[in-house]
């Protein structure tokens, strides 16, 4: 017996020639608000740290500020959080998600039954 097989549009967005946000660079930006560490964030998602900490630089690059702030270990430890920006990349891009989505069900819909 077929299974519903689960159709989802998670959309790559480029701005310009300096940024491009997707659903690994958005995961990262969300495991990061959620563990307040990049490494931790890092970890969940199964990705090496330098990658991700590539990942968030991009951004930070990108958007010529921080999407992602840091501060150093020492007694009290380190830790990263999200800025503003890095919580609106995240609202922006589940609102954009949830609209394709929405908007193309009779697409999705030949494409699941594609699968069965």
């Amino acid at each position: 017996m077929n299974q519903p097989c689960a159709v989802l549009v998670r959309p790559r967005i480029y701005i310009g020639d300096g940024i491009a946000i997707g659903p690994g660079k958005i995961d990262l930006l969300r495991a990061v608000g959620e563990t307040r560490s990049i490494a931790a964030a890092a970890r969940s998602l199964g990705v090496p740290y330098k990658r991700a900490w590539l990942l968030i630089d991009s951004l930070n690059q990108g958007f010529g500020r921080p999407v992602v702030e840091t501060a150093t270990g020492g007694k009290g430890g380190g830790g990263a959080s999200l800025t503003t920006l890095g919580q609106q990349l995240i609202a922006c891009y589940d609102t954009l998600e949830a609209s394709l989505n929405a908007s193309a069900g009779k697409e999705l819909q030949a494409l699941r039954e594609l699968a069965n």
